[in-house]
């Protein structure tokens, strides 16, 4: 197992930790939930900088990258959607795209084909990152008792700002689902 992979897997494991941080419905929690996202999120760049700088790219870490990708941000969007800050409808729309492109990786593999994220793929996960960043340092400043003098009176803007976010994270989700399967079936 080689560092890239490791940061990989680690993904899974800090996006476990970031649901039960998130579950709490806490200040506490949403702070370390921040961190934690953070982290995971320093995690998908550094992985594929170590890999591509060590000479380490595999088809595991090929596989494993955008599935823990998914992983991560389909379960902070689960419980984002579950407290309200995201409509379900927007959950689902991602959901359904992640789901439909890593069965169709998965089925690949079995070919014997090993379909790295393309570029499309990997503005979306930005921007997915983008999206629930700023939704978490909502909820964390929420409640702060630090940001609560000024907050309420900036509170609509900041909503606003989210759903914008989430407007484009669902637009770029859907247009890199076409252009995965459009490039795909040229294969």
């Amino acid at each position: 197992m080689n560092l890239p992979n490791i940061l990989t897997l680690s993904r899974l494991v800090l996006a476990v930790v970031l649901v039960f941080l998130l579950e709490e419905h806490s200040s506490a929690g949403n702070t370390g939930a921040v961190i934690v996202f953070a982290i995971a999120s320093l995690t998908d760049f550094y992985d594929g900088y170590f890999a591509k700088k060590m000479k380490l790219v595999s088809d595991f870490g090929k596989i494993m990258d955008p599935v823990a990708d998914k992983f991560l941000l389909l379960s902070v969007f689960g419980v984002l959607a579950q407290i309200g800050m995201v409509a379900w409808w927007m959950f689902m729309v991602i959901a359904i795209r992640e789901i439909t492109v890593t069965a169709s990786r998965l089925l690949a593999m079995r070919q014997g084909q090993v379909l790295a994220a393309e570029r499309a793929g990997k503005i979306k996960t930005v921007v997915q990152i983008v999206a629930v960043s700023v939704i978490l340092l909502y909820l964390v400043a929420q409640q702060s008792d630090f940001c609560s003098s000024w907050f309420f009176n900036v509170e609509s803007l900041w909503l606003g700002f989210n759903e914008v976010l989430m407007y484009a994270a669902v637009i770029i989700t859907v247009y890199s689902g076409i252009d995965y399967f459009r490039n795909k079936s040229k294969i």
